[in-house]
């Protein structure tokens, strides 16, 4: 028997959400056998009936998403208005996904053969195997589940070992809307080991993850030896370029919420600040008042505008950061200070680093945490070129008042999600997600692409 887990909310350590034992290879492999037997009746089941099943779940998490969005800061550690964001949003991926099931692809036609009639048309697959992060833990699972659901198929949910409340939940609202018994799998569990046995498994058709560059690398190349399905979001280094004829004040909230909200804890971070000379030292400086001002707290303290960070070993890896980045060379700002509260929890200012390099480690590596760091460039067109120099390809933001310029940015640069005048942390739920280079591999998630990754066509020749 394995060592029971504890779910400890990481704004208040005494405050324990719940336990459980991890699950091994063993009942990984029984909760795809489950899966496994339930797709031969769920394959076959009406749009309408799949329809009805997740409009209703989105219904009930928009009903209780106070409570859901409550449970979810003190798991995850996410403000309180960003917990209920999520669940808000969780909901609504339920609802649209709900109309997808109902929008059934296909066409028929005549052959270039006499006689002979041509029908196209697409099917589910089978199981998916779906491996999702802490630091969304609502959101997610339900941009996979819900297209997963919505087109036939069955699935098994190996959340976060961190968050296995808000997987509960979700998984029990959709078997009160109505999800037949079997059709949706959860399995706790570390992804070494029951993550592993999901992309192993031959009865598994498909792996959708999120998570690691590492971890995504060994999963592609396990489903390439299978020939099975695979869909991998794999992090980022996202870059913010800021001209000098940008709106300051725009500039600046942009980065806060980009490279700070969240604890920075996202895939979508902007924790590369690219600045124009011409407008460096204000920017820094506003920067730096906005960073002081920002209040760290309990999740769901009043006023709380940054939670704490997700678990002790972030913590100590984000102070690690703070010093090699010192030690390379950059220039600290503020912030990056260990706080203290009311409550034991992981907290730490925000941290700004200036005189910075873009090949420094710390602007190379994903840190996921609230560390921002600023390069200083000559003009527009050197900052977008620093912008394309990286590894990943995940997100790209420019602030700017020039339209041609935010017209060649968004044309030039190598992300596959472009931000003009936004945060490059901000998305929505009914348009394709996904990046480019190392961030990304496979199809994209979300909006109507993730009909390609969940559903196989089909050509029929018919003579008369």
């Amino acid at each position: 028997m394995s060592d029971l887990v504890h779910n400890v909310n990481p704004s208040d350590t005494r405050d324990v959400i719940g336990s459980f034992e991890p699950c091994g290879a063993a009942q990984a492999h029984s909760a795809i056998a489950r899966a496994r037997e339930a797709f031969v009746h769920w394959r076959k089941s009406s749009p309408q009936e799949r329809a009805d099943i997740l409009d209703a779940a989105g219904s009930r998490i928009l009903a209780v998403r106070q409570a859901l969005g409550e449970q979810l800061a003190r798991e995850e550690g996410k403000t309180l208005a960003e917990a209920v964001g999520e669940v808000t949003r969780a909901g609504h991926i339920f609802k649209f996904f709900a109309g997808e099931a109902l929008r059934v692809q296909g066409h028929s036609g005549g052959s270039v053969r006499p006689g002979v009639d041509v029908d196209v048309s697409v099917e589910p697959i089978g199981v998916f195997g779906l491996i999702t992060p802490w630091n969304f833990p609502i959101a997610i699972p339900a941009w996979k589940l819900a297209p997963a659901l919505a087109f036939g198929n069955c699935a098994v949910l190996k959340p976060s070992e961190f968050t296995p409340a808000s997987a509960a939940s979700l998984s029990r609202i959709l078997s009160e809307s109505g999800l037949p018994e079997g059709v949706l799998q959860v399995v706790d569990g570390i992804g070494s080991e029951a993550g592993a046995a999901l992309v192993e498994s031959p009865d598994v058709d498909g792996i959708s993850f999120t998570g690691s560059q590492a971890t995504g690398r060994g999963i592609a190349a396990s489903c390439g030896q299978q020939l099975k399905r695979v869909q991998l979001e794999m992090g980022g280094k996202n870059p913010l370029l800021v001209c000098e004829d940008a709106d300051i004040a725009v500039a600046v909230e942009c980065a806060i919420n980009g490279a700070f909200f969240s604890t920075g804890q996202r895939c979508t971070a902007s924790s590369r600040l690219i600045v124009v000379d011409a407008i460096h030292d204000q920017f820094v400086a506003r920067m730096t008042e906005r960073i002081k001002a920002l209040r760290v707290g309990h999740a769901l303290e009043k006023g709380v505008e940054i939670g704490p960070v997700i678990h002790q070993a972030q913590l100590d890896k984000n102070q690690q950061w703070l010093q090699r980045a010192v030690s390379d060379g950059a220039d600290l700002a503020c912030g990056g200070e260990l706080l203290k509260r009311e409550t034991p929890g992981f907290y730490m200012s925000p941290a700004l680093f200036v005189n910075t390099r873009n090949d420094m480690p710390v602007n190379t590596t994903e840190v996921f945490g609230p560390l921002a760091s600023v390069i200083r460039v000559g003009d527009f067109e050197e900052g977008l070129a620093l912008a394309n120099d990286t590894a990943f390809g995940l997100c790209a933001g420019v602030c700017t008042q020039s339209l041609s310029r935010a017209t060649h940015f968004r044309r030039e640069a190598q992300a596959g999600l472009v931000m003009v005048n936004l945060p490059t942390a901000g998305i929505d739920y009914h348009v394709p997600f996904g990046g480019r280079r190392s961030s990304s591999f496979g199809p994209r998630e979300q909006g109507d692409a993730a009909r390609d990754f969940y559903t196989q066509g089909k050509t029929a020749y018919i003579r008369d």
